[in-house]
């Protein structure tokens, strides 16, 4: 059995990118939280309020012999819109940003060629997704881990936004999705 895998990875409202990756294969947890900012154990609505500098961000464990760095990367660019510079749709902020934070410099590398490689398959497209990095890991407050498996099917905003993402998933990365 292989050792497990990190990707720190954001493309907007966490909830979102969480329900994705819990669908996709060989990862085994999603965990929530903020990464890339200033203030030291922030809050949700400290990181809601744009001051931190903080990404809501996923921190994804993957089993690396079920599925590569890069496919976690491409999952990643292929399901939310990695050219809204600062926004996810409605989500309006730096902490809604696209991007990437690489644990070491091979992840570095790979995050670099998945951005080229996105960018070499959308001609007339330009990712603006950001590599950052290192930066210290926060884990969200209890209530927002594993948050589309509650509370997130009674939510307006994650009932019109990630079932529409987890379409894309289902279409665009097929042998890539849990049955």
């Amino acid at each position: 059995m292989s050792d497990s895998e990190t990707a720190i990875l954001a493309g907007g409202c966490f909830w979102c990118t969480e329900a994705v990756f819990r669908d996709v294969i060989g990862v085994s947890q999603v965990e929530s939280g903020y990464i890339g900012g200033t203030v030291a154990n922030p809050t949700y609505k400290q990181v809601c309020g744009g001051d931190t500098g903080h990404a809501e961000a996923i921190k994804v464990t993957y089993d690396p012999a079920v599925i590569s760095y890069g496919e976690v990367l491409d999952v990643l660019l292929g399901t939310h819109d990695p050219t809204q510079l600062n926004r996810q749709g409605n989500d309006v902020g730096t902490q809604y940003r696209s991007a990437i934070f690489p644990l070491d410099e091979a992840q570095r590398a790979e995050a670099e060629a998945a951005i080229a490689r996105w960018n070499a398959d959308h001609p007339g497209q330009k990712a603006v997704t950001t590599v950052e990095g290192p930066a210290v890991w926060y884990p969200a407050e209890d209530h927002h881990q594993e948050y589309w498996e509650g509370e997130g099917q009674r939510n307006p905003y994650c009932l019109a936004t990630i079932p529409p993402k987890l379409a894309k998933l289902r279409k665009s990365f097929q042998a890539k999705v849990k049955a």
